[in-house]
Protein backbone atom coordinates (compact mmCIF):
# COMPACT_ATOMS: atom_id res chain seq x y z
CA UNK A 1 0.00 0.00 0.00
CA UNK A 2 1.76 3.15 -1.21
CA UNK A 3 -0.96 5.66 -0.33
CA UNK A 4 -0.47 5.64 3.45
CA UNK A 5 1.77 7.71 5.73
CA UNK A 6 4.68 6.20 7.58
CA UNK A 7 4.61 7.42 11.18
CA UNK A 8 7.67 8.24 13.23
CA UNK A 9 6.98 9.27 16.83
CA UNK A 10 9.50 11.53 18.50
CA UNK A 11 9.72 10.73 22.21
CA UNK A 12 10.59 13.86 24.17
CA UNK A 13 10.99 13.68 27.93
CA UNK A 14 10.21 16.69 30.10
CA UNK A 15 11.19 17.66 33.63
CA UNK A 16 10.25 20.39 36.10
CA UNK A 17 13.44 22.19 37.07
CA UNK A 18 12.89 21.59 40.79
CA UNK A 19 13.00 17.80 40.18
CA UNK A 20 16.14 15.78 39.39
CA UNK A 21 16.61 15.79 35.60
CA UNK A 22 18.06 12.29 35.89
CA UNK A 23 14.57 10.97 36.68
CA UNK A 24 13.35 11.93 33.22
CA UNK A 25 16.57 10.86 31.49
CA UNK A 26 16.55 7.38 33.01
CA UNK A 27 12.84 6.89 32.59
CA UNK A 28 12.98 7.95 28.93
CA UNK A 29 15.79 5.48 28.31
CA UNK A 30 13.81 2.74 30.07
CA UNK A 31 10.72 3.52 27.96
CA UNK A 32 12.66 3.39 24.69
CA UNK A 33 14.38 0.13 25.71
CA UNK A 34 11.03 -1.43 26.64
CA UNK A 35 9.61 -0.37 23.27
CA UNK A 36 12.63 -1.67 21.34
CA UNK A 37 12.58 -5.00 23.20
CA UNK A 38 8.92 -5.58 22.33
CA UNK A 39 8.37 -3.81 19.00
CA UNK A 40 11.79 -2.84 17.61
CA UNK A 41 12.80 0.75 16.90
CA UNK A 42 10.66 1.10 13.77
CA UNK A 43 8.28 4.02 14.19
CA UNK A 44 9.93 5.81 17.14
CA UNK A 45 12.79 8.22 17.73
CA UNK A 46 14.36 9.11 21.08
CA UNK A 47 15.13 12.82 21.33
CA UNK A 48 18.57 12.98 22.95
CA UNK A 49 19.41 16.69 22.76
CA UNK A 50 17.76 17.76 25.99
CA UNK A 51 15.21 17.13 28.67
CA UNK A 52 12.62 19.90 28.25
CA UNK A 53 12.63 22.11 31.34
CA UNK A 54 12.18 25.50 29.67
CA UNK A 55 10.86 27.19 26.54
CA UNK A 56 14.40 27.26 25.10
CA UNK A 57 14.67 23.49 25.61
CA UNK A 58 11.28 23.16 23.93
CA UNK A 59 12.61 24.89 20.80
CA UNK A 60 15.73 22.70 20.81
CA UNK A 61 13.66 19.53 21.08
CA UNK A 62 11.33 20.66 18.29
CA UNK A 63 14.26 21.30 15.96
CA UNK A 64 15.74 17.91 16.75
CA UNK A 65 12.63 15.82 16.15
CA UNK A 66 11.80 17.75 12.98
CA UNK A 67 15.33 17.12 11.68
CA UNK A 68 14.87 13.43 12.51
CA UNK A 69 11.75 13.32 10.32
CA UNK A 70 9.22 12.82 13.11
CA UNK A 71 5.61 13.47 12.16
CA UNK A 72 4.10 12.50 15.53
CA UNK A 73 5.05 13.45 19.07
CA UNK A 74 5.07 11.73 22.45
CA UNK A 75 5.51 14.10 25.40
CA UNK A 76 6.75 11.93 28.26
CA UNK A 77 6.49 13.24 31.80
CA UNK A 78 9.40 11.57 33.54
CA UNK A 79 8.45 13.65 36.56
CA UNK A 80 5.96 16.43 37.35
CA UNK A 81 6.93 18.30 34.20
CA UNK A 82 6.92 21.98 33.17
CA UNK A 83 3.29 22.59 32.28
CA UNK A 84 3.96 25.59 30.02
CA UNK A 85 6.95 24.30 28.06
CA UNK A 86 5.50 20.82 27.56
CA UNK A 87 2.19 22.11 26.20
CA UNK A 88 3.98 24.62 23.95
CA UNK A 89 5.87 21.65 22.58
CA UNK A 90 2.58 20.14 21.41
CA UNK A 91 1.30 23.51 20.20
CA UNK A 92 4.25 24.20 17.91
CA UNK A 93 4.69 20.63 16.66
CA UNK A 94 3.03 20.16 13.29
CA UNK A 95 1.41 16.77 13.81
CA UNK A 96 -0.50 14.61 16.30
CA UNK A 97 0.75 14.58 19.87
CA UNK A 98 0.23 12.30 22.84
CA UNK A 99 0.94 12.83 26.55
CA UNK A 100 1.94 10.01 28.90
CA UNK A 101 3.63 9.92 32.30
CA UNK A 102 5.89 7.72 34.38
CA UNK A 103 4.68 5.68 37.34
CA UNK A 104 6.92 5.39 40.42
CA UNK A 105 9.14 2.32 40.26
CA UNK A 106 9.73 1.18 43.85
CA UNK A 107 8.89 1.86 47.48
CA UNK A 108 12.63 1.94 48.15
CA UNK A 109 13.11 5.22 46.29
CA UNK A 110 10.28 7.57 47.20
CA UNK A 111 12.37 10.51 48.40
CA UNK A 112 14.95 11.59 45.83
CA UNK A 113 13.45 9.21 43.25
CA UNK A 114 9.80 10.24 43.46
CA UNK A 115 8.65 11.93 40.27
CA UNK A 116 5.03 12.98 40.94
CA UNK A 117 4.11 12.58 37.26
CA UNK A 118 0.64 11.36 38.32
CA UNK A 119 0.07 14.89 39.58
CA UNK A 120 1.87 16.47 36.63
CA UNK A 121 -0.52 14.91 34.09
CA UNK A 122 -3.37 16.87 35.68
CA UNK A 123 -1.57 20.16 35.10
CA UNK A 124 -0.60 19.11 31.57
CA UNK A 125 -4.20 18.32 30.64
CA UNK A 126 -5.41 21.59 32.18
CA UNK A 127 -2.87 23.62 30.21
CA UNK A 128 -3.70 21.80 26.97
CA UNK A 129 -7.31 22.87 27.41
CA UNK A 130 -6.36 26.46 28.28
CA UNK A 131 -4.43 26.74 25.03
CA UNK A 132 -6.96 24.82 22.90
CA UNK A 133 -4.29 22.27 21.97
CA UNK A 134 -5.37 18.86 20.70
CA UNK A 135 -3.56 15.89 22.21
CA UNK A 136 -4.20 12.19 22.61
CA UNK A 137 -4.18 11.07 26.23
CA UNK A 138 -4.55 7.29 26.64
CA UNK A 139 -7.30 5.75 28.69
CA UNK A 140 -4.94 5.52 31.68
CA UNK A 141 -1.84 7.56 30.79
CA UNK A 142 0.46 6.84 33.75
CA UNK A 143 2.47 3.63 33.69
CA UNK A 144 5.69 1.68 33.94
CA UNK A 145 8.19 1.75 31.08
CA UNK A 146 6.59 -1.37 29.59
CA UNK A 147 3.07 -0.01 29.94
CA UNK A 148 4.07 3.32 28.39
CA UNK A 149 5.74 1.47 25.52
CA UNK A 150 2.40 -0.22 24.81
CA UNK A 151 0.67 3.18 24.90
CA UNK A 152 3.09 4.57 22.33
CA UNK A 153 2.53 1.55 20.11
CA UNK A 154 -1.25 2.00 20.35
CA UNK A 155 -0.77 5.62 19.33
CA UNK A 156 0.78 4.66 15.97
CA UNK A 157 -2.46 3.83 14.09
CA UNK A 158 -4.17 6.89 15.57
CA UNK A 159 -1.27 9.11 14.51
CA UNK A 160 -1.20 7.47 11.07
CA UNK A 161 -4.83 8.44 10.47
CA UNK A 162 -4.34 12.02 11.71
CA UNK A 163 -1.24 12.50 9.57
CA UNK A 164 -3.03 10.97 6.60
CA UNK A 165 -6.04 13.27 6.92
CA UNK A 166 -3.80 16.34 7.10
CA UNK A 167 -2.41 15.50 3.66
CA UNK A 168 -5.46 13.92 1.99
CA UNK A 169 -7.22 15.01 -1.18
CA UNK A 170 -10.56 13.46 -2.09
CA UNK A 171 -11.22 13.36 -5.82
CA UNK A 172 -14.88 13.03 -6.78
CA UNK A 173 -16.57 12.54 -10.13
CA UNK A 174 -20.06 13.81 -10.73
CA UNK A 175 -22.96 14.67 -8.45
CA UNK A 176 -24.68 11.96 -6.44
CA UNK A 177 -27.04 9.81 -8.54
CA UNK A 178 -30.75 10.59 -8.36
CA UNK A 179 -32.42 9.13 -5.24
CA UNK A 180 -29.06 8.89 -3.47
CA UNK A 181 -29.23 12.17 -1.60
CA UNK A 182 -28.36 10.12 1.49
CA UNK A 183 -24.77 10.09 0.25
CA UNK A 184 -24.78 13.87 -0.11
CA UNK A 185 -23.32 15.98 2.71
CA UNK A 186 -21.79 19.44 3.09
CA UNK A 187 -18.07 19.51 2.33
CA UNK A 188 -17.32 22.27 4.87
CA UNK A 189 -16.33 19.71 7.52
CA UNK A 190 -13.71 18.28 5.15
CA UNK A 191 -11.90 21.61 5.24
CA UNK A 192 -12.37 21.82 9.00
CA UNK A 193 -10.41 18.60 9.51
CA UNK A 194 -7.75 19.53 6.94
CA UNK A 195 -8.92 17.49 3.95
CA UNK A 196 -8.95 18.91 0.42
CA UNK A 197 -11.51 17.96 -2.20
CA UNK A 198 -11.49 18.23 -5.98
CA UNK A 199 -14.94 17.81 -7.53
CA UNK A 200 -15.06 16.89 -11.22
CA UNK A 201 -17.67 16.09 -13.82
CA UNK A 202 -17.95 12.51 -15.00
CA UNK A 203 -17.64 14.04 -18.48
CA UNK A 204 -14.08 15.08 -17.54
CA UNK A 205 -13.42 11.49 -16.52
CA UNK A 206 -14.93 10.16 -19.74
CA UNK A 207 -12.68 12.45 -21.78
CA UNK A 208 -9.63 11.20 -19.87
CA UNK A 209 -10.75 7.60 -20.40
CA UNK A 210 -11.05 8.12 -24.17
CA UNK A 211 -7.55 9.59 -24.26
CA UNK A 212 -6.30 6.24 -22.90
CA UNK A 213 -7.61 4.32 -25.92
CA UNK A 214 -4.81 2.03 -27.09
CA UNK A 215 -2.60 2.80 -24.09
CA UNK A 216 0.46 0.57 -24.41
CA UNK A 217 0.20 -0.38 -20.71
CA UNK A 218 -3.21 -2.03 -21.14
CA UNK A 219 -1.96 -5.58 -21.96
CA UNK A 220 0.22 -5.71 -18.83
CA UNK A 221 -2.68 -4.47 -16.72
CA UNK A 222 -4.99 -7.09 -18.24
CA UNK A 223 -2.46 -9.78 -17.33
CA UNK A 224 -2.46 -8.52 -13.70
CA UNK A 225 -6.23 -8.82 -13.61
CA UNK A 226 -6.21 -12.29 -15.15
CA UNK A 227 -3.73 -13.51 -12.54
CA UNK A 228 -5.76 -11.99 -9.71
CA UNK A 229 -9.12 -13.37 -10.87
CA UNK A 230 -7.98 -16.84 -11.88
CA UNK A 231 -10.97 -19.08 -12.45
CA UNK A 232 -13.24 -16.22 -11.39
CA UNK A 233 -12.57 -14.38 -14.65
CA UNK A 234 -16.04 -14.92 -16.09
CA UNK A 235 -16.01 -11.99 -18.54
CA UNK A 236 -12.48 -11.80 -20.03
CA UNK A 237 -13.72 -9.74 -22.97
CA UNK A 238 -14.26 -6.68 -20.71
CA UNK A 239 -10.79 -6.73 -19.12
CA UNK A 240 -9.14 -4.37 -21.69
CA UNK A 241 -11.76 -1.70 -20.92
CA UNK A 242 -11.37 -2.21 -17.18
CA UNK A 243 -7.59 -1.98 -17.54
CA UNK A 244 -7.98 1.24 -19.54
CA UNK A 245 -10.21 2.67 -16.81
CA UNK A 246 -7.80 1.70 -14.02
CA UNK A 247 -4.93 3.40 -15.83
CA UNK A 248 -7.15 6.47 -16.32
CA UNK A 249 -7.81 6.73 -12.58
CA UNK A 250 -4.19 6.11 -11.58
CA UNK A 251 -2.96 8.73 -14.02
CA UNK A 252 -5.64 11.15 -12.82
CA UNK A 253 -4.47 10.67 -9.23
CA UNK A 254 -0.89 11.49 -10.14
CA UNK A 255 -1.86 14.49 -12.25
CA UNK A 256 -4.32 15.93 -9.73
CA UNK A 257 -2.96 15.16 -6.25
CA UNK A 258 -1.33 18.60 -6.26
CA UNK A 259 0.51 19.31 -3.03
CA UNK A 260 -1.22 16.47 -1.21
CA UNK A 261 0.47 13.12 -0.53
CA UNK A 262 -2.60 10.89 -0.18
CA UNK A 263 -5.71 10.44 -2.29
CA UNK A 264 -9.15 8.81 -2.04
CA UNK A 265 -11.80 8.70 -4.76
CA UNK A 266 -15.57 9.11 -4.65
CA UNK A 267 -16.62 7.60 -7.96
CA UNK A 268 -19.69 7.61 -10.14
CA UNK A 269 -21.06 4.28 -11.30
CA UNK A 270 -24.61 4.97 -12.55
CA UNK A 271 -27.03 5.84 -14.12
CA UNK A 272 -25.20 6.82 -17.35
CA UNK A 273 -21.79 5.37 -16.53
CA UNK A 274 -22.53 1.89 -17.89
CA UNK A 275 -24.05 2.99 -21.19
CA UNK A 276 -21.27 5.49 -21.95
CA UNK A 277 -18.19 3.68 -20.67
CA UNK A 278 -19.59 0.25 -21.60
CA UNK A 279 -18.93 -1.45 -18.25
CA UNK A 280 -19.31 -0.98 -14.50
CA UNK A 281 -16.30 0.14 -12.40
CA UNK A 282 -16.76 -2.17 -9.40
CA UNK A 283 -13.77 -4.48 -10.00
CA UNK A 284 -11.43 -1.56 -10.69
CA UNK A 285 -12.67 0.15 -7.52
CA UNK A 286 -11.84 -3.02 -5.58
CA UNK A 287 -8.33 -3.12 -7.01
CA UNK A 288 -7.55 0.50 -6.17
CA UNK A 289 -8.86 -0.01 -2.65
CA UNK A 290 -6.47 -2.96 -2.37
CA UNK A 291 -3.63 -0.60 -3.34
CA UNK A 292 -4.54 1.71 -0.45
CA UNK A 293 -6.52 4.17 -2.59
CA UNK A 294 -10.08 3.82 -1.28
CA UNK A 295 -12.83 4.27 -3.87
CA UNK A 296 -16.42 4.76 -2.78
CA UNK A 297 -19.50 4.12 -4.89
CA UNK A 298 -22.25 6.60 -5.77
CA UNK A 299 -20.00 9.61 -5.15
CA UNK A 300 -20.11 8.96 -1.41
CA UNK A 301 -17.55 11.53 -0.27
CA UNK A 302 -17.76 10.78 3.46
CA UNK A 303 -17.80 7.08 2.63
CA UNK A 304 -14.40 7.26 0.95
CA UNK A 305 -13.15 9.51 3.77
CA UNK A 306 -14.23 6.83 6.25
CA UNK A 307 -12.54 4.14 4.16
CA UNK A 308 -9.30 6.11 4.11
CA UNK A 309 -9.30 6.48 7.90
CA UNK A 310 -9.86 2.74 8.30
CA UNK A 311 -7.09 1.99 5.82
CA UNK A 312 -4.67 4.16 7.83
CA UNK A 313 -5.65 2.54 11.11
CA UNK A 314 -5.67 -1.08 9.89
CA UNK A 315 -2.96 -0.80 7.20
CA UNK A 316 -5.17 -3.12 5.19
CA UNK A 317 -7.84 -3.00 2.53
CA UNK A 318 -11.29 -1.92 3.70
CA UNK A 319 -14.64 -1.95 1.94
CA UNK A 320 -17.84 0.07 1.73
CA UNK A 321 -21.12 -1.81 2.05
CA UNK A 322 -24.82 -1.16 2.26
CA UNK A 323 -26.30 -2.10 5.61
CA UNK A 324 -28.56 -4.00 3.35
CA UNK A 325 -31.01 -6.70 4.32
CA UNK A 326 -32.15 -8.95 7.11
CA UNK A 327 -31.06 -12.56 7.44
CA UNK A 328 -33.99 -14.85 6.61
CA UNK A 329 -35.37 -16.73 9.60
CA UNK A 330 -34.70 -20.13 8.01
CA UNK A 331 -31.05 -19.20 7.32
CA UNK A 332 -30.67 -18.07 10.94
CA UNK A 333 -32.23 -21.29 12.25
CA UNK A 334 -30.17 -23.52 9.99
CA UNK A 335 -26.75 -21.86 10.09
CA UNK A 336 -26.49 -19.50 13.07
CA UNK A 337 -28.81 -20.45 15.93
CA UNK A 338 -27.14 -22.67 18.56
CA UNK A 339 -23.85 -22.36 16.62
CA UNK A 340 -23.01 -18.74 17.40
CA UNK A 341 -23.87 -16.58 20.39
CA UNK A 342 -26.08 -14.15 18.45
CA UNK A 343 -29.79 -13.58 18.37
CA UNK A 344 -31.55 -13.24 15.03
CA UNK A 345 -31.79 -9.48 15.66
CA UNK A 346 -28.00 -9.24 15.95
CA UNK A 347 -27.54 -10.35 12.35
CA UNK A 348 -27.89 -8.66 8.97
CA UNK A 349 -26.37 -8.79 5.50
CA UNK A 350 -23.82 -6.24 4.30
CA UNK A 351 -23.76 -5.94 0.53
CA UNK A 352 -22.51 -3.94 -2.40
CA UNK A 353 -22.52 -4.67 -6.10
CA UNK A 354 -18.88 -5.72 -6.34
CA UNK A 355 -16.36 -3.28 -4.83
CA UNK A 356 -14.70 -5.51 -2.19
CA UNK A 357 -11.08 -6.44 -2.83
CA UNK A 358 -10.38 -10.05 -3.82
CA UNK A 359 -8.22 -10.51 -0.69
CA UNK A 360 -11.36 -9.98 1.39
CA UNK A 361 -13.55 -12.49 -0.45
CA UNK A 362 -13.68 -16.22 0.24
CA UNK A 363 -14.19 -16.77 -3.49
CA UNK A 364 -14.92 -14.43 -6.33
CA UNK A 365 -16.08 -14.12 -9.89
CA UNK A 366 -16.02 -11.07 -12.12
CA UNK A 367 -19.24 -10.91 -14.12
CA UNK A 368 -22.23 -8.68 -14.88
CA UNK A 369 -24.07 -6.45 -12.42
CA UNK A 370 -27.41 -8.14 -11.82
CA UNK A 371 -29.37 -5.14 -10.52
CA UNK A 372 -28.35 -2.90 -13.42
CA UNK A 373 -28.93 -5.69 -15.94
CA UNK A 374 -32.61 -5.68 -14.98
CA UNK A 375 -33.06 -2.42 -16.91
CA UNK A 376 -30.00 -2.30 -19.22
CA UNK A 377 -28.38 -4.62 -21.78
CA UNK A 378 -26.27 -7.12 -19.86
CA UNK A 379 -23.18 -6.43 -21.96
CA UNK A 380 -22.79 -2.88 -20.57
CA UNK A 381 -23.01 -4.06 -16.96
CA UNK A 382 -19.88 -6.25 -16.98
CA UNK A 383 -17.20 -5.58 -14.38
CA UNK A 384 -18.69 -6.33 -10.98
CA UNK A 385 -16.87 -8.56 -8.49
CA UNK A 386 -19.02 -11.08 -6.66
CA UNK A 387 -18.25 -13.33 -3.72
CA UNK A 388 -18.88 -14.00 -0.04
CA UNK A 389 -16.82 -11.83 2.30
CA UNK A 390 -14.21 -13.66 4.36
CA UNK A 391 -15.36 -14.67 7.86
CA UNK A 392 -13.68 -12.99 10.79
CA UNK A 393 -13.67 -9.93 13.02
CA UNK A 394 -14.81 -6.62 11.52
CA UNK A 395 -15.45 -3.04 12.55
CA UNK A 396 -18.43 -1.31 10.94
CA UNK A 397 -18.03 2.48 11.17
CA UNK A 398 -18.65 5.80 9.44
CA UNK A 399 -17.70 9.46 9.77
CA UNK A 400 -20.42 11.77 8.48
CA UNK A 401 -21.29 15.44 8.20
CA UNK A 402 -24.92 16.15 8.95
CA UNK A 403 -27.12 18.31 6.73
CA UNK A 404 -26.45 21.23 9.10
CA UNK A 405 -22.70 20.64 8.88
CA UNK A 406 -21.92 18.87 12.16
CA UNK A 407 -19.51 15.95 12.47
CA UNK A 408 -20.94 12.66 13.64
CA UNK A 409 -19.59 9.10 13.70
CA UNK A 410 -20.46 5.55 14.70
CA UNK A 411 -18.39 2.47 15.45
CA UNK A 412 -19.59 -1.09 16.00
CA UNK A 413 -17.42 -4.18 16.35
CA UNK A 414 -18.63 -7.59 15.30
CA UNK A 415 -17.82 -10.33 12.82
CA UNK A 416 -18.61 -11.82 9.45
CA UNK A 417 -20.00 -15.28 10.08
CA UNK A 418 -18.89 -18.34 8.08
CA UNK A 419 -22.36 -18.69 6.59
CA UNK A 420 -23.04 -19.03 2.87
CA UNK A 421 -25.00 -15.97 1.75
CA UNK A 422 -26.76 -17.72 -1.16
CA UNK A 423 -27.01 -14.30 -2.82
CA UNK A 424 -25.07 -12.05 -5.22
CA UNK A 425 -22.62 -9.15 -5.13
CA UNK A 426 -19.86 -8.61 -2.57
CA UNK A 427 -21.80 -9.77 0.46
CA UNK A 428 -21.52 -11.28 3.91
CA UNK A 429 -23.62 -12.35 6.87
CA UNK A 430 -22.69 -9.93 9.65
CA UNK A 431 -23.28 -10.19 13.38
CA UNK A 432 -23.02 -7.20 15.72
CA UNK A 433 -24.18 -7.46 19.33
CA UNK A 434 -27.46 -5.55 19.87
CA UNK A 435 -27.58 -4.64 16.18
CA UNK A 436 -31.35 -4.10 16.11
CA UNK A 437 -31.21 -1.46 18.84
CA UNK A 438 -28.12 0.12 17.26
CA UNK A 439 -29.87 0.20 13.87
CA UNK A 440 -32.92 1.95 15.31
CA UNK A 441 -31.42 4.34 17.85
CA UNK A 442 -28.18 5.26 16.07
CA UNK A 443 -28.36 4.59 12.34
CA UNK A 444 -31.99 5.65 11.88
CA UNK A 445 -32.27 8.13 14.75
CA UNK A 446 -29.06 9.95 13.80
CA UNK A 447 -29.93 9.97 10.06
CA UNK A 448 -26.94 8.01 8.80
CA UNK A 449 -26.89 6.95 5.14
CA UNK A 450 -27.04 3.32 4.07
CA UNK A 451 -23.29 3.02 3.35
CA UNK A 452 -20.95 1.90 6.11
CA UNK A 453 -17.20 1.35 5.97
CA UNK A 454 -15.86 -2.04 7.02
CA UNK A 455 -12.37 -2.63 8.42
CA UNK A 456 -11.26 -6.24 8.73
CA UNK A 457 -10.43 -6.63 12.40
CA UNK A 458 -11.42 -4.98 15.67
CA UNK A 459 -10.21 -1.38 15.45
CA UNK A 460 -12.87 0.37 17.52
CA UNK A 461 -10.43 1.63 20.15
CA UNK A 462 -8.19 3.42 17.64
CA UNK A 463 -11.09 4.72 15.52
CA UNK A 464 -12.78 6.13 18.63
CA UNK A 465 -9.64 8.11 19.46
CA UNK A 466 -9.19 9.31 15.86
CA UNK A 467 -12.75 10.61 15.73
CA UNK A 468 -12.34 12.37 19.09
CA UNK A 469 -9.05 13.92 17.98
CA UNK A 470 -10.47 15.40 14.77
CA UNK A 471 -13.36 16.98 16.64
CA UNK A 472 -16.36 14.64 16.69
CA UNK A 473 -18.26 15.60 19.87
CA UNK A 474 -18.39 12.69 22.32
CA UNK A 475 -22.20 12.86 22.37
CA UNK A 476 -22.16 12.31 18.59
CA UNK A 477 -19.68 9.45 18.70
CA UNK A 478 -21.99 6.44 18.80
CA UNK A 479 -21.50 2.72 19.33
CA UNK A 480 -23.65 -0.36 19.82
CA UNK A 481 -24.59 -0.05 23.47
CA UNK A 482 -25.32 -3.11 25.62
CA UNK A 483 -28.85 -3.75 26.89
CA UNK A 484 -27.87 -2.44 30.30
CA UNK A 485 -27.21 0.99 28.77
CA UNK A 486 -30.34 2.35 27.04
CA UNK A 487 -30.09 4.91 24.25
CA UNK A 488 -31.54 8.38 25.03
CA UNK A 489 -34.31 7.81 22.48
CA UNK A 490 -35.06 4.23 23.53
CA UNK A 491 -38.57 3.71 24.85
CA UNK A 492 -38.20 2.18 28.35
CA UNK A 493 -41.66 0.58 28.05
CA UNK A 494 -41.11 -1.02 24.64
Amino acid sequence: MNNLPQVKVGIVAVSRDCFPESLSVNRRKALVKAYADKYGMDGIYECPVCIVESEIHMVQALEDIRKAGCNALCVYLGNFGPEISETLLAKHFDGPAMFIAAAEETQNDLVGGRGDAYCGMLNASYNLKLRNIKAYIPEYPVGTAEECADMVHEFLPIARAIVGLSDLKIISFGPRPLNFLACNAPIKQLYNIGVEIEENSELDLFEAFKKHDGDERIPAKVKEMEEELGEGNMKPEVLPKLAQYELTLLDWVEAHRGYRKYVAIAGKCWPAFQTQFGFVPCYVNSRLTGMGIPVSCEVDIYGCLSEFIGTCVSQDAVTLLDINNTVPADMYSESIKDQFNYTHNDTFMGFHCGNTNTRKLSFCSMKYQMIMARTLPEEVTQGTLEGDIVPGDITFYRLQSTADCKLRAYIAQGEVLPVATKSFGSIGVFAIPEMQRFYRHVLIEKNYPHHGAVAFGHFGKALFEVFKYIGVPVEDLNYNQPKSLPYPTENPFA
